[in-house]
This record gives C-alpha cells, structure tokens and sequence, in this order.
C-alpha cells in the first residue's frame, strides 16, 4: 500500500528546512531579488543541513541513502522560502546525484569529497541549451569519441553557478550512438559568457556555457562504458522541478490567503467575496494535486519501477498549477500585487518560469 505518511526521520527534514526558510529565507527573499544575489551565510546555512550528504552512501562517506521522495519534501520546504536561495543550495546535487546512481567506482571517490565538506560544493551541470524548441532527448551538444578522448561542442544555457564551479556535468549526444551521454568537465576547459540577465530567478547566477572543441578522456564520461540512464535522470529532474513549483506556490497561496482575512473592505474580509473565496479554493486544490501527483512519481522512482508516465504529468501539471496560483495571489492582493515590495509579483515572476527550467534540479 503506498503511504505518503513522513517517517520520524522525514518530518525531522522537513520541520528544520521549515524553519530554515521562516527564519531566515523569508526575510532576505526580496533583497536577494533586487540585488541580485543570496547572502553566502544564508546559503551556506542551508547547506549545512545536510541534504546533499545524506543522499550520499555511507560507504562513500555520506550519512544516508539517495530518496526522491524525501528530497522532494525538502525542496518543496526550501521553495516556499525562495526559489532562488533554493535552487542555490540544490545546484551542486545536480552533479552529486547522477555521480552517485551513475558513476564508476573511481569517479565516486575521486568526486564525492566535494560534497562532504561544509562550504558549498563546487559543482553543477549543464542540460538546457538556447533555442525555442529545446528537446532535452534532442541535445544539440555533441560529443564526438576519437580514440582516447571525446570532443565536446555545444552551447549550454542557465547553468547555475558555473563561474564559481570547479567541475560542470555536461549532457551531449554520442554522435556515433546517437545516446544522451554525462561528461565531467573541468571549468576552466570551457568558455563562459556573462551572467544571464533574467526576468526570474534573479537571486541565482545562471551563464551560457561554449563549449569549443573541448577533448576530455574517456574516463571522463559518467558511468564509464555502461553509461547513464538518462531517462531515469529527466524523471528525476522533472520530479524535483515539480516539488519546487509546489513550495513557489504553496508560499503565494498562503500569503493571498492570509492577506484575504485580513484585507476589509465595505466592513468585511475581502475572503468572505465569493470572486476571491472560489479562487483561494482552486488554488489550493491545484497545490494538493500537483503534490500527490509528484509525490507518486517520487515513490516510484523509490521503489526502482518506471516513472516517466507520471512523472512527466507531475512536470507538465506543476507548470501550469504554479502560474495559475501565482497570478491568482497577485489578483487577491489587487494593485498591490503589483508594487515590488510585495512578494506576490517575485513568486509570479519565477512561477512563470517552470516550463523553462529543465534540468536546473534533481532529486
């Protein structure tokens, strides 16, 4: 029987990242955004929790097992925060996780110290590429093998923290296999333009990547000659991206919501107006939907059985669940939605943004 119940240890996660994004996520959130940058001691204080080490094996020198479900209770916590100081804290496990399902036994212990240590790990990935018609089983990166090395060529878009990484996972199709393939790069093997300059997510630094003709041994493809399933990867992706849609918007309801008690005008609660009240409701039916329907694919990929189905509805379904609730807090709260001092108008900015965000998480 599938329970979706948190374990003594998963509501322990959950109630500490709670916490976290109360005391002192929240309160940064709209300087974060205006100066375009998270404070590094509220960064580093999310990361210090541990989320990353404790889906790392202990006999890799973790403290725990990998689960996408508990990581996706996590990441829905640290979103109802911020997206940005979110995504922020969860960048280096997009190179972490893959390492730890995929890797050959020397890449673990060459890489997995990186993600030990307490400052943030130095490491991210590259999937996304620039173009209106990005299809992440279409990769337009290739990665040609010539010998004793492959030759990487491609444009990677909204790579998170890339100019401070010290490796970046690259995903490239083999042009002789035509299969989605992961590389280990080194950063400075590739060239990085300025930061994207963003209608979201502005609190998180993104770049293009270039990557010209650059040869990497074949040691440095993830999983050695076996591989990765990349499938197994998107789904994960898809899973993790949905759970942050879900805290977005959990986070504007809850405020639309309260800001409804409280507003009075014509002697009542602007929450008592039928217009306002169904909409508060929808809202929270769609958060509640998107939730069970990510929390089954997690559940799944947990249990070692074939996600994609729900995970790609999951995905689909949190795009448009986190414009929906995001625009409708900025309705609820009238022209104040629209002042930046409100929070409202940053969540709709980001929650604009899920169809655009592939590969920017994983679980």
């Amino acid at each position: 029987m599938v329970s979706f119940t948190p374990t003594e240890e998963q509501q322990l996660l959950i109630d500490t990242i709670r916490r976290y994004a109360l005391n002192d996520v929240r309160p940064v959130a709209h300087e974060a955004d205006e100066a375009s940058a998270a404070p590094l001691e509220v960064v580093a204080k999310g990361w210090q929790i541990g989320l990353v080490p404790s889906s790392i094996p202990e006999e890799l020198g973790g403290f725990g097992e990998m689960s996408a479900l508990t990581n996706a209770l996590a990441y829905e916590e640290l979103a109802f925060g911020d997206l940005a100081v979110a995504l922020h804290i969860a960048t280096p496990a997009l190179f972490a996780y893959p390492l730890v399902l995929f890797g050959t036994e020397v890449q673990r212990e060459d890489y997995t110290p990186l993600f030990l240590d307490e400052p943030l790990a130095p490491a991210t990935a590259a999937l996304l590429e620039p173009g209106v018609f990005f299809d992440a089983e279409d990769l337009k990166t290739t990665a040609a093998p010539e010998g004793d090395h492959y030759t990487l060529n491609g444009v990677k878009a909204y790579v998170p923290l890339a100019e401070n990484a010290q490796v970046i996972l690259v995903y490239a199709r083999n042009t002789h296999s035509g299969q989605t393939e992961a590389f280990i790069v080194p950063r400075d093997q590739v060239n990085i333009e300025k930061r994207e300059a963003l209608m979201g997510l502005r609190a998180l630094p993104m770049y293009r990547v270039h990557l010209n003709n650059v040869q990497v041994p074949a040691v440095a493809k993830l999983g050695g000659a076996v591989g990765i399933d990349f499938a197994a990867v998107l789904n994960r992706q898809r899973v993790a991206l949905a759970a942050l849609a879900v805290g977005v918007a959990r986070g504007a309801f809850e405020y639309a919501r309260d800001y409804a008690k409280g507003r009075v005008q014509f002697g009542q609660p602007i929450a008592t107006k039928q217009a306002i009240a169904f909409m508060l409701a929808e809202m929270a039916i769609e958060i509640d939907a998107t939730r069970l329907m990510l929390w089954e694919a997690a559940w799944k990929i947990d249990k070692g059985q074939d996600a994609t189905h729900e995970a790609y509805l999951a995905k689909q379904y949190a795009d448009k669940m986190a414009l929906f609730v995001t625009d409708g807090a900025v309705q609820t709260l009238g022209g104040y939605g629209f002042i930046r001092e409100y929070p409202a108008e940053r969540w709709l900015r980001n929650g604009r943004g899920f169809p655009t965000f592939a590969g920017l998480a994983i679980v």
